[in-house]
């Protein structure tokens, strides 16, 4: 599927005698603002914006290239407990591994993403699209809120839940997903529970 700054084209190369056209779905607008610029004046990006700072990834949203941002509203971030929110801001890697898991080495328009993809991250770590009904689903769920907001560098969709890497869990967290969730019940009723955090 291709896409033209995310608008579908549906025809492509029809000759004329001054040249050829390629029918598209929708009027392309200007793109005047990077996915820094995007960052910094979207109000539901609020939290988003303080992570991005704190990683300083500043410079490479502002930078010339082609990227996704899957960008975390502010909701998001809300939906994670406090105490693991408050451990990622306050551990710079962890915060670098959670924000380039949520940035894509190219840059996909929602029209163009097909279900049954990998999608690689910055992180090297991969995310799989399906879908569910007529919505796109990362990793299994429809969370893509908002998408196809262009920048000049690439560009964003809104995510309302955050993509968290296993680098960004603690050994704890990452048992409880997993099918040993019963010798975690060992470690707490050893009292080793904070060894695994």
């Amino acid at each position: 599927i291709v896409t033209v700054n995310c608008a579908r084209l549906l025809k492509a190369d029809h000759h004329a005698t001054n040249g050829v056209v390629h029918v598209i779905d929708k009027v392309i607008a200007t793109t005047t603002n990077s996915i820094q610029q995007i960052i910094e004046t979207e109000e539901s990006l609020e939290t988003l914006r303080a992570a991005v700072a704190a990683s300083d990834l500043n410079s490479l949203l502002e930078s010339e290239g082609q990227y996704t941002l899957l960008a975390p509203t502010n909701e998001a971030f809300e939906k994670i407990p406090r105490e693991t929110l408050n451990r990622i801001l306050g551990d710079p890697e962890a915060l670098r591994d959670l924000l380039n898991h949520h940035i894509l080495k190219s840059a996909m328009c929602a029209e163009a993403i097909i279900a049954g993809l990998t999608m690689e991250t910055l992180e090297g770590t991969t995310l799989d699209v399906g879908c569910s009904g007529e919505e796109l689903t990362l990793n299994g769920k429809p969370i893509i809120a908002n998408k196809d907001v262009l920048a000049t560098n690439g560009v964003v969709h809104f995510v309302n839940e955050l993509l968290i890497p296993d680098s960004a869990k603690t050994l704890f967290e990452l048992a409880q997903e997993s099918e040993v969730s019963k010798s975690m019940d060992l470690f707490r009723q050893a009292g080793l529970s904070s060894h695994l955090t």
